[in-house]
C-alpha cells in the first residue's frame, strides 16, 4: 500500500534564528542550507527578507544556489514584506512566498487591533499579491492553536480561493494538546468546503513539551507538512524537532500513512553544524542527537543491547549519522587524507585557500592532541571558516598564573587592526582574569550573557569548545572557541564574539527589526 507524502519544511533558518543570541551571518545560513539540502528537506524557510538587508540578501544567495528543495520566505500581509520577499526569492528553481496574519481573538483586538472582516480582506489581498510572483503560495493563520474555529474555516476558504496551495495552522503559542490540536486540524479538513484544492500545514512551538506530539497528531488527521527546525531550535522553547519528526515516522511505519523523503543519515552532521554555528549545544539526553541518544551505561541496558541490539534500541545509530567515532587522522596525515574525511562527513570547503587554513589548523591540533576525531574535524572546519582575515582583534597569545591561594593574574596579547596591543589583569579565575584583560585592551563594555563549556571528544586531552554570548545595547552575539586548553579556548570564544559585536556581519535580532 502506497503511503502519502509528509512534505517537510525546515525554518531553521527563520524562526529558529529567532531565539536569542542564534542570528547566523550569510554565509553561516548558506553553509546550513547546503546541508539541508543533501538531506533533501523538500522546503527550507530561509528567512525573513523585510527583517533587514543582511536577512534579504542571505534569502536571495540561499535561492540562487540550493537547486532541490524550494526556497521559502516569510512574508506578514503587506505589501512591502510580499514585495520584498519576492524579489529574494526570485533566483530559486522552486520560490515559495509564506505570509501570514494574526487570527485569534487576542492577537486581532491586542496586536493587529483589526475587525474579523478587516483580517479576511488582508489575508486574500495578501495572497493575491504573493500570487502575482509565485503560484507556490503558503497562508498562515498566527496563533491558530488559540483561534476561534469557524473563523479559522473562514478565512482559510478565502485564502484557498485567492490562491494559496499551502494552508498552515500554527501553535504559535505552544498551548495546545495533542489529541485536541490533531481533532481540529482533521476538522477543518473535513469542514472546510474547498479543503482539497490546498496541502494542511501545521507550525508547533514547544512550550509545554509537545511540540512534536502535537505534530504527529496532526499528520494522523491529514496534514501533509510539518514545519520544524534542526534540534528543535526557535523562539522561547523552541520549534518541533524535525529529527524526531521525521525518525517517529520512518521508526513507526506501523502507525503513520506518510513517508518522507529526508536522508537521515546527514541528521547528525547537520545538528552538529547548526548547534557549532548558533552556539546552542545539543543536551546529552537529547533524543536522536543528544550525545547520550544511543548511549548505555546500565549493566542490564549493556548486556542486553550486546547479545541483540534492539533489545533497548529502537533505531540504529549509523541510520542517523552517528560513526563508531573511528580515528582515522594523526599528526602524519596529509592534506588529502583530510579533504577526503571532510568530505565523508558531509563537509565541502569552498576553496583551495579554506582548505589550506583547515590543514594548518589540522596540524596545529594534531601536534597537541593524539587522536583526532570526526567531532574535532567538524569543529576545526566551524573555526576555520568563522575566521575572517578582517577580523578587528585576534588573539596572539594569553598566559596565566593560577595558584592555589592566590589571585589568578593573565597576560593577554591581542592584535588590533593589525597592532599589537598587550594587557594585565586579575579575576576570580583565570578565566575571568583573561576576559578582564581582553576588556582592558578592547574597551568594550557588552555583559556577558552565556559561558558554556562542552568537551568535544573523551580524553584528558580533549578539545574543549566554549560558548559566550554577549549583549550590548539590545543586540546579542555569541562567540565559539575550541582549544586543548580550555583557558585558551575561553579566550577565543570572546574575541569571536566581540569581532562580531563591531562589525555588520550579525544583524540586529529579528524580532527588533520588524
Amino acid at each position: 500500500m502506497s503511503k502519502d507524502r509528509l512534505i517537510i519544511f525546515d525554518t531553521t533558518l527563520r524562526d529558529g534564528e529567532q531565539s536569542p543570541g542564534a542570528s547566523m551571518t550569510r554565509d553561516e545560513k548558506i553553509r546550513i542550507a547546503k546541508m539541508l539540502e543533501q538531506m533533501r528537506v523538500d522546503v527550507i524557510e530561509a528567512g525573513f527578507p523585510i527583517a533587514s538587508p543582511d536577512d534579504f540578501e542571505a534569502v536571495k544567495a540561499i535561492a540562487q544556489i540550493v537547486r532541490e528543495s524550494t526556497v521559502c520566505g516569510l512574508a506578514r500581509a503587506l505589501d512591502k514584506d510580499i514585495e520584498r520577499a519576492a524579489e529574494a526569492i526570485k533566483p530559486a528553481a522552486s520560490g515559495r512566498i509564506h505570509t501570514f496574519i494574526a487570527t485569534s481573538p487576542i492577537h486581532m483586538q491586542n496586536k493587529l487591533r483589526m475587525e474579523p472582516d478587516a483580517v479576511v480582506e488582508q489575508a486574500i489581498y495578501a495572497v493575491k499579491k504573493a500570487r502575482n510572483y509565485t503560484d507556490d503560495v503558503e497562508f498562515s493563520c498566527e496563533d491558530a492553536g488559540r483561534s476561534e474555529f469557524e473563523f479559522l474555516c473562514r478565512i482559510i476558504e478565502q485564502a484557498i480561493k485567492a490562491g494559496a496551495r499551502t494552508i498552515n495552522i500554527p501553535d504559535t503559542v505552544g498551548y495546545q494538546i495533542p489529541h485536541v490540536f490533531g481533532d481540529m486540524v482533521g476538522r477543518l479538513i473535513q469542514t472546510i468546503p474547498n479543503a482539497d484544492q490546498a496541502i494542511f500545514s501545521v507550525h508547533c512551538h514547544n512550550d509545554l513539551g509537545l511540540a512534536v506530539g502535537n505534530s504527529l497528531a496532526a499528520v494522523m488527521q491529514g496534514a501533509r507538512q510539518v514545519e520544524c527546525t534542526i534540534n528543535g531550535l526557535g523562539e522561547r522553547a523552541g520549534n518541533a524537532s524535525l529529527e524526531e519528526v521525521v525518525m517517529a515516522i520512518r521508526t513507526r511505519p506501523d502507525v503513520f500513512p506518510v513517508e518522507t523523503r529526508i536522508v537521515t543519515q546527514h541528521i547528525v552532521p547537520t545538528s552538529r553544524l547548526v548547534s557549532g554555528v548558533t552556539g546552542f549545544v545539543v543536551q546529552p539526553n537529547k533524543a536522536i542527537v543528544g550525545a547520550n541518544a544511543f548511549a548505555h551505561e546500565s549493566g542490564i541496558h549493556q548486556d542486553g543491547v550486546l547479545k541483540h541490539r534492539e533489545t533497548y534500541e529502537i533505531m540504529r545509530a549509523q541510520d542517523v549519522g552517528w560513526s563508531d567515532n573511528k580515528i582515522v587522522l594523526g599528526k602524519h596525515s596529509g592534506r588529502n587524507a583530510l579533504k577526503t574525511r571532510l568530505q565523508e562527513l558531509g563537509i565541502e570547503l569552498a576553496t583551495e585557500e579554506a582548505l589550506n587554513a583547515a590543514f594548518s589548523r589540522f596540524k596545529d591540533l594534531a601536534d597537541r592532541k593524539h587522536d583526532i576525531y570526526d567531532e574535532d574535524l567538524r569543529i576545526l572546519v566551524l573555526e576555520t571558516e568563522a575566521h575572517q582575515a578582517t577580523d578587528t582583534y585576534e588573539l596572539v597569545s594569553s598566559s596565566v598564573c593560577s595558584a592555589t591561594g592566590e589571585t589568578p593574574n593573565a597576560l593577554v596579547v591581542l592584535k588590533v587592526q593589525g597592532q599589537e596591543l598587550s594587557a594585565e589583569a586579575q579575576g576570580s579565575g583565570p578565566v575571568d582574569a583573561v576576559y578582564s584583560a581582553i576588556r582592558a585592551i578592547t574597551k568594550e563594555t557588552a555583559d556577558l550573557q552565556l559561558y558554556s563549556v562542552n568537551a568535544i571528544t573523551s580524553g584528558t586531552d580533549a578539545q574543549g569548545e566554549v560558548t559566550v554570548r554577549l549583549e550590548k545595547a539590545g543586540r546579542m552575539v555569541h562567540g565559539h572557541g575550541a582549544d586543548t586548553d580550555i583557558v585558551i579556548a575561553s579566550a577565543k570564544a570572546y574575541v569571536d564574539a566581540l569581532n562580531k559585536l563591531v562589525t555588520q556581519d550579525e544583524r540586529e535580532h529579528p524580532q527588533h527589526s520588524v
